[in-house]
């Protein structure tokens, strides 16, 4: 099975006035799409599309909902590339938990036949303003990896202006999954986070490790935006609108 947990550390780092940065432990869910009917066969507090205390809900992710997962996924990165991703589609994503999910950003890794990595997928969304958007990343980035640079479109953070581009860097997981995105403005890096993560095979005891370790894991997430935010409002971080909110008639630019 490919499906697996992953372990370990984000890590976010503030680049420009005022600098901050925290790293915090972390369990991702680590999905191929294709084995969705079996990855949580005969475990009574995991499951896929039913009710269970941890669980894989296709609404929670990117595309129409009456379509398949896999098949949303494919149909973007053919829209945005040109190439259609011809092998499995594996997410990369932190499941709904008591009823409850908070996932600022999943990660569908797309293969080619081969098992080479074509393009990862990146679906944000923000808080609390419960937007999503997609950003597809497909240039090679070396062996086994994709990179590239793109054009803020989204507003994520509201101590980031959005005059930034990114740049992504994703390896195959393996082992290890290792994971890197950058906000940079005018060539410098102003933000950086990264996955730092270690594969754990799913079974009855990783999973119960795992509500053990993590036993609210989507709370425990939304309370860590927040108790982040209200550090850098401490260390007087500027804010930046949400754009629609500056185009509003009698907003002030």
């Amino acid at each position: 099975m490919q499906s697996a947990l992953y372990e370990g550390w984000v890590s976010h780092s503030r680049s420009v006035a005022p600098r901050h940065g925290f790293a915090k432990r972390l369990l991702m869910a680590y999905l191929d799409l294709a084995e969705l009917d079996r990855v949580f066969a005969g475990r009574w507090l995991w499951g896929v599309e039913r009710r269970a205390l941890v669980s894989f809900r296709r609404r929670d992710h990117l595309g129409d909902p009456r379509l398949p997962l896999d098949v949303a996924v494919r149909d973007l990165v053919a829209e945005r590339t040109g190439a259609r991703p011809s092998g499995a589609i594996r997410v990369l994503t932190q499941l709904r938990c008591a009823g409850f999910v908070f996932n600022p950003v999943s990660f569908h890794y797309c293969f080619g036949a081969s098992e080479r990595l074509e393009a990862v997928v990146a679906d944000v969304s923000n808080t609390p303003w419960n937007e999503r958007h997609a950003y597809v990343v497909a240039s090679s980035g070396g062996a086994n990896g994709v990179e590239a640079l793109i054009a803020k479109r989204f507003h994520v953070s509201p101590f980031l202006p959005m005059d930034h581009e990114y740049r992504f860097r994703f390896e195959a997981p393996g082992e290890v999954l290792h994971a890197r995105i950058e906000s940079r403005s005018r060539g410098e890096r102003a933000f950086d986070a990264r996955l730092q993560l270690a594969r754990r095979q799913i079974t009855s005891r990783s999973l119960a490790r795992a509500l053990v370790r993590f036993p609210a894991m989507s709370a425990q997430g939304l309370a860590a935006i927040y108790w982040q935010a209200f550090r850098l409002r401490r260390k007087g971080a500027p804010e930046f609108p949400h754009p629609s909110e500056t185009t509003r008639p009698g907003a002030i630019a």
